[in-house]
């Protein structure tokens, strides 16, 4: 599956801290790329928001984008 990642995601994730934080969200992305988007809870009617149960409670929200890309919009914690 292709993967789209916006600048503000990016940004995001580049400038998050911990060095383990980003590790574990990019193992997440990759699962999601592989179409195992594991502990998703629904924002919305589109936007469903990929819950990372690490430190504060990453969370990366994202779309789809047809039947074979996804795209990553936005990235945050629990209490953003």
């Amino acid at each position: 599956m292709e993967l789209i990642k916006t600048n503000l995601f990016h940004h995001w994730l580049t400038d998050l801290r911990g060095r383990k934080a980003r590790a574990k969200i990019e193992t997440r992305i990759r699962r999601l790329r592989l179409g195992n988007p594991g502990d998703v809870k629904p924002v919305g009617e589109v936007i469903p928001e990929m819950r990372i149960d690490y430190g504060p409670g990453y969370r990366g929200h994202f779309t789809r984008c047809g039947p074979a890309a996804v795209g990553l919009l936005y990235g945050s914690d629990k209490g953003s």
